[in-house]
């Protein structure tokens, strides 16, 4: 990751503000071989397992989160074709994917919503030839390359079937994106939303004709590789802080090497979960882990902002605490944002309560 790390430490702030290099990140990415991590050999990639993937969007992360978000929604799109059925679409699709030659987004944040009852699906399809023609959007996308990209997203059939997972691409007639969203961070990420207008999705393009079935299958990996970017932004703030630290008086250093080791615990138990499966049908576990990350990373900037005292509000000597700190506002909102991951929590807990009481759930 040499080579990346360097342009990364150079352009972070770039990215982060403007859409400049936003087209150039995904052939970075690809150039240090990143897409291949944890995608096996025989579909082309370098071996190892999702846990690979998570390890390896955290360490971007801790460069740059704008990278690390486009990272996640094309390492996500390959975890969706590894994980469908749909083997041919598979072997069409992941070749490009992998050599960054194709940008892939993950589309299908309304769909986990959907999945935790929290949210409508919001694009219809109505049966046509051997497939779906499709209408309705999606809000926001991550990693919709100007150039072209293929995206996933959850499609509610009018025929009374279960909402299906399709793939969509930029050129077919009907798909349209917006400029794009005018964010406050991440600018460099292609962010935009998608409509799409009597779209006609080819049976060989359904990643799986079962989404409330195939979904929690998948979530763990969705979740787990999202939360990377957590995971790195915590370390990046919390190394940072310590190297202040060391060198001073305060007693911050105790609190930051306590809250490292309550960070690499986290860690632990959330590569351990993704890996053993336990995750499918635990998902309250895996919520709290997210809301626990969210929670660490807040407290370690909270750690950086107290150790670099009043030069953290100095933009010559900030030291790139400004990024960091925009970037983390975005972590508490990407979907499932943490208020939807309590309102899922409550619920579950309400049901868990019902029926220890003897209650009919």
């Amino acid at each position: 990751m040499g080579h990346l790390n360097h342009w990364l430490h150079m352009h972070a702030d770039q990215l982060d503000q403007s859409s400049e290099l936003a087209e150039t990140v995904l052939p970075a990415l690809a150039g240090d071989q990143l897409l291949a991590i944890g995608v096996p050999q025989e579909h082309g990639g370098a071996g190892g397992d999702v846990r690979d993937a998570i390890n390896a969007i955290a360490n971007v992360a801790e460069q740059s989160v704008t990278a690390a978000f486009v990272f996640w929604g094309q390492r996500c799109f390959i975890e969706f074709l590894l994980q469908s059925e749909n083997r041919a679409l598979a072997e069409r699709r992941l070749p490009g994917l992998l050599a960054g030659t194709q940008a892939g987004a993950s589309g299908l944040s309304n769909a986990m919503k959907f999945l935790s009852g929290i949210e409508q699906l919001q694009i219809t399809g109505v049966r046509q030839d051997d497939g779906l023609l499709v209408d309705g959007g999606l809000a926001w996308v991550t990693n919709l390359r100007k150039a072209g990209f293929v995206a996933a997203a959850a499609v509610a059939p009018n025929d009374g079937a279960p909402p299906a997972i399709v793939a969509f691409d930029s050129g077919t007639p009907g798909v349209q994106r917006s400029d794009d969203l005018d964010l406050i961070a991440l600018r460099g990420s292609n962010t935009a939303s998608v409509k799409l207008t009597q779209v006609h999705i080819p049976a060989a393009d359904i990643i799986s004709d079962n989404a409330p079935a195939w979904l929690p299958q998948v979530r763990p990996s969705f979740l787990g590789m999202q939360c990377g970017l957590s995971i790195g932004l915590a370390r990046a703030s919390l190394t940072k802080a310590a190297q202040i630290s060391a060198g001073s008086r305060n007693a911050l250093t105790p609190r930051i090497e306590a809250l490292q080791a309550t960070l690499e615990a986290a860690v632990a138990t959330l590569l351990a979960g993704v890996h053993d499966g336990r995750f499918k049908t635990q998902a309250p576990a895996m919520f709290r882990l997210r809301i626990q990350l969210a929670d660490v990373l807040q407290q370690a900037l909270m750690l950086e902002l107290q150790a670099m005292g009043g030069r953290a509000y100095l933009n010559a000597e900030q030291q790139g605490f400004a990024r960091r700190w925009r970037e983390s506002s975005f972590i508490p909102i990407v979907t499932p944002s943490l208020t939807q991951l309590q309102a899922a929590l409550q619920l579950f807990d309400s049901q868990q309560a019902a029926k220890a009481a003897g209650a009919p759930a």
